[in-house]
């Protein structure tokens, strides 16, 4: 496995209520937050892609802006985004905001009745 895809497992899973999980296949990571997927990875590919759920008029910005994001794959092309990181040149900083806007986003959906 591509030394990035640990980089960005680790991260995902050190967010608080963050779990990993398998629900598709053993090749497609998630990560989730109260059982709601907020980033999927292949484990297997070379490459480093992955899907981040992103607010609609943000997804359809950074769509135009950088090449290497995507309409995301399988996924509801509205909400989600696939990045190619290793055509990017993307910062760590960069990703790890991308990231964290999935998770809020994600997070913000579910009712605070069934958060711990």
């Amino acid at each position: 496995m591509h030394p990035f895809k640990t980089k960005i497992l680790d991260y995902c899973i050190s967010l608080p209520n963050a779990e990993e999980a398998f629900p598709f296949d053993d090749k497609v990571w998630v990560a989730k937050v109260y059982g709601k997927i907020f980033i999927l990875m292949n484990l297997v590919e070379d490459d480093v892609r992955f899907n981040l759920k992103c607010q609609p008029e943000k997804a359809e910005e950074l769509r135009a802006e950088y090449d290497f994001v995507q309409p995301g794959y399988h996924m509801s092309k509205k909400h989600w985004n696939t990045i190619h990181w290793l055509d990017s040149g993307l910062d760590w900083k960069t990703l790890k905001d991308w990231i964290d806007h999935s998770y809020e986003l994600v997070l913000s959906s579910v009712p605070k009745s069934k958060r711990i």
